[in-house]
C-alpha cells in the first residue's frame, strides 16, 4: 500500500468512527487530504482504537517523518562541551528524547492543525500519545502544575522518549515568579531525563510563542538553568524561528 493510499485508508477509518462525520467530503489533493487526517486525529478523544488502524498510521507517519529527513544527535556538532544549538523540526530528532511544551490538560492540543508544537508532537507520535498521557493524567487526577513534567513514549517519532512540561503564561509584565516557574521546567526535564537513564534531551523553546514569554528572556534561563545543572546529559537548544536561532547562538558563544 502506498503512502497515499494509507492516508486515505486513515482518514475513512476515522470518520467512520463517528457518525456526525457520515456527509463529510474527501479532499482530492494529498495536501488537504493531510490537513483532513490531522484535524481528525486533533480533535478525537483520547480511547482505545483497532490495531489493523494503528499499523496503518505507524507505518504512514514513520514514513511521513522520514521523508521530512530525521536528524541524529550524533551527527551535530555541539556549540559547547555536551550543549548543542540545531534549528529546525523537533519531531525529526533522534535522540534520548524531546521536550514538548505543553498544557496543563497534558493531553495534546485538540484545535486542528494548530501551529504549536504540542499539536505537531502529537500529530507525528500518533493516537496512541494521547492516550497514554490522558491515562497518565488520571491516576494524577488533577493538573499538571506549572513548571513540572512528565515522560511518555515517543511512539513513532525518531527520539526515545517524549518528556511533557507545562511553561508559564505571561500576560502583561513578566515576573519573577514566571522566571522562576520556567527554570523550574528546565530543571524538571533534565531531572526526569536523569532518572530515567536518558543520556541526550532536546529543548523548545518553552512558553514563548502563544504563552507569551519573551524570546531572550526565556532563551536567557534556558541556558544559565543548563549551564547550573550538574549532570552530563547532552542538552540540544532546539529553536525554529531564525530570532530565536540568533538570541541561542549568542548566548551560546563564548
Amino acid at each position: 500500500m502506498r503512502n497515499e493510499e494509507k492516508l486515505l485508508y486513515l482518514i475513512k477509518y476515522l470518520l467512520a468512527e463517528d457518525a456526525q462525520y457520515k456527509n463529510a467530503e474527501i479532499p482530492q489533493s494529498n495536501e488537504e487530504r493531510f490537513r483532513l487526517f490531522r484535524s481528525l486525529v486533533n480533535v478525537r478523544p483520547p480511547r482505545p482504537i483497532g490495531d489493523d488502524f494503528l499499523k496503518v498510521q505507524d507505518e504512514f507517519l514513520q514514513e511521513e517523518i522520514a521523508a521530512k529527513g530525521i536528524v541524529d544527535i550524533a551527527d551535530l556538532q555541539p556549540v559547547k562541551d555536551n550543549v548543542y544549538l540545531w534549528q529546525g523540526d523537533i519531531t525529526t530528532l533522534k535522540c534520548g528524547a524531546i521536550v514538548n511544551a505543553a498544557n496543563s490538560g497534558m493531553t495534546g492540543c485538540h484545535l486542528p492543525c494548530h501551529i504549536c508544537i504540542d499539536n505537531t508532537i502529537h500529530t507525528f507520535s500518533g493516537v496512541q500519545l494521547r492516550l497514554e498521557c490522558v491515562e497518565i493524567m488520571r491516576k494524577q487526577g488533577f493538573p499538571e502544575p506549572t513548571g513540572q513534567a512528565k515522560i511518555t513514549s515517543a511512539y513513532n517519532l525518531p527520539c526515545d522518549k517524549i518528556i511533557h512540561t507545562v511553561g508559564p503564561i505571561v500576560e502583561g509584565k513578566l515576573t519573577k515568579e514566571h522566571c522562576r516557574l520556567l527554570e523550574s521546567c528546565y530543571i524538571s526535564c533534565l531531572n526526569i531525563a536523569a532518572e530515567n537513564g536518558i543520556d541526550s534531551i532536546a529543548f523548545c523553546c518553552i512558553s514563548t510563542g502563544v504563552f507569551g514569554f519573551p524570546q531572550r528572556e526565556a532563551a536567557e534561563i534556558a541556558v544559565k538553568t543548563v549551564r547550573k545543572y550538574s549532570g552530563k546529559i547532552k542538552v540540544i537548544f532546539n529553536v525554529f524561528k531564525q530570532s530565536d536561532c540568533e538570541i541561542y547562538r549568542e548566548l551560546l558563544t563564548p
